[in-house]
Order: structure tokens, then C-alpha cells, then sequence
């Protein structure tokens, strides 16, 4: 018997393709259930995490050092446009040639997707401090570390942790092609329909789409978290005057 309403259609199909097993679209072999899905997850979240990793160590530093000095703004807008230019299934192609299948070539290119809008919201972070509280801690004797450390970066977390989390989301999403370089993440049943058919494709895809949202609601739980309490309180304070104003013109009064 099935496990979901019939008036679900294929959709209900693909929800129970996640539960339990049953033969494959080409015979002789049993798909989906707890088991193989988990196994995907697992790689998927694998290349994931560790591709999310290597960005923030390559891209995070050097846009805290170019913020704090104040260089780096073609840096930051160059990568967010290359960044959404560049397909990537061209960059695992491109991969494909020099690197080869397998993991690295998945994960190099997850980072390089992951790399832009950590640059970018690092880079506007810094520069969003306030340059009075900058020149404040440095009247006070701070050196150039220090005030990265206990000035700017503090309040520059919020920004950052929004371009951790647009990076987080975006990798999860597109580790779905990996299959491509032979490497079985949940977008094996998406790419391999002759195998797992059209119920595969929408349970995996359901999966993903769960994950992906369940991320973005952690990452905005960590962000708001992360955020100094004194900008919480002047983000939540009511204004004093109408929150938007349009530009008003004059009427000049007839004579």
C-alpha cells in the first residue's frame, strides 16, 4: 500500500521513493529508500561543507585586510560579477580537462562559486564600520590587528554571516552536478533518470530543496546571533517618522 494519498500524483511517489526501496526504471536493481539516500546526502554534505570551508579560509582574510585598509572595491565587485557570469557546469568541464573526475574536481569548483560573495560581504562589511569608532580605537592606541579583531570585525559579522549564508546555500545547490565528475551526491537520481526515473528525480530533488531551505534558516538564526546587541536594539527600535518618504513637489498657490 502506499505511504502517501494518491491525489499527490508523482509528487507523493517522490516523497515515498525517500522512504522505501523499490526497483530501478532499467530493472535488476533496487533504488532509493533511508539507505542509498542517506549515502548521497552524506557525499553531498561531504563536498559541501568542505568546499564552504576552503572558501572562507581563501576569501575571508584577504577581504578583512583590504577592508580595513580601505583597497580592494574592483576586487569586490569583479569576483561578485564573475561570480554570477561563470556557469558552473563549464567550470567542472573546464576542471574536467586539467584535474580530472573525483573529488577535487567537484570541490574546486564549489569553491570558486563559494569564493565571490564571501569576498564581497567581507569587503562591504568592513567598510560599512563607521570610520569615527575606527579613529577612536586608534586614538586609543590600538594597533591595525587589534582593531580588526575587537573594532571591525565584530560589527562587520552580521554582513559576512549574509555572505556565508547566499555562499552555503548556493554550493549545496549546485553540488547536485557532481554526479558529472563521478561523484554520488543526491543529484545521482536528478542526472540519471534512466535509472531512477521520474519519482527519482522529484525525491531527490524534494530532498535537496529541504536541505537547501533548512541551511538558509540556520544561517539566518547564526546571523542574527552574531549581530552586536547594540545593532540589534537600533534595528529593532521603532522610527520616529515614516519609514520611506517619496520626493515632494511644491504647489504653488494661485494668485
Amino acid at each position: 500500500m502506499s505511504m502517501t494519498p494518491a491525489i499527490l500524483g508523482d509528487f507523493g511517489e517522490g516523497i515515498e521513493f525517500l522512504f522505501s526501496e523499490r526497483e530501478s526504471v532499467s530493472g535488476g536493481v533496487q533504488i532509493g529508500g533511508p539507505a542509498e539516500m542517506a549515502d548521497f546526502c552524506a557525499t553531498h554534505m561531504l563536498v559541501s561543507v568542505a568546499a564552504v570551508l576552503i572558501a572562507c579560509a581563501l576569501a575571508i582574510p584577504l577581504s578583512l585586510w583590504l577592508g580595513h585598509i580601505g583597497r580592494g572595491d574592483f576586487l569586490a565587485t569583479a569576483t561578485s560579477n564573475v561570480g554570477r557570469a561563470v556557469p558552473s557546469l563549464a567550470l567542472l568541464a573546464f576542471f574536467i580537462s586539467f584535474v580530472g573526475l573525483g573529488y577535487v574536481n567537484v570541490i574546486s569548483v564549489l569553491v570558486l562559486l563559494a569564493i565571490p560573495p564571501l569576498i564581497t560581504s567581507t569587503y562591504v562589511g568592513m567598510r560599512q564600520v563607521d570610520r569615527d569608532t575606527v579613529d577612536a580605537a586608534r586614538g586609543q592606541g590600538m594597533t591595525g590587528f587589534e582593531i580588526v579583531r575587537k573594532v571591525e570585525l565584530p560589527l562587520a559579522l552580521p554582513t559576512i554571516f549574509g555572505g556565508l549564508r547566499i555562499a552555503a546555500v548556493t554550493v549545496v545547490a549546485t553540488a547536485t552536478i557532481a554526479p558529472l565528475a563521478n561523484v554520488q551526491t543526491l543529484g545521482e537520481p536528478i542526472l540519471t533518470p534512466q535509472t531512477y526515473g521520474i519519482v527519482g528525480q522529484i525525491g531527490a530533488s524534494i530532498l535537496v530543496a529541504s536541505i537547501t531551505l533548512l541551511i538558509d534558516f540556520l544561517f539566518a538564526r547564526l546571523q542574527r546571533a552574531v549581530t552586536p546587541k547594540g545593532l540589534k536594539l537600533a534595528g529593532d527600535a521603532p522610527a520616529k517618522g515614516p519609514r520611506f518618504s517619496l520626493p515632494t513637489r511644491r504647489r504653488l498657490r494661485s494668485t
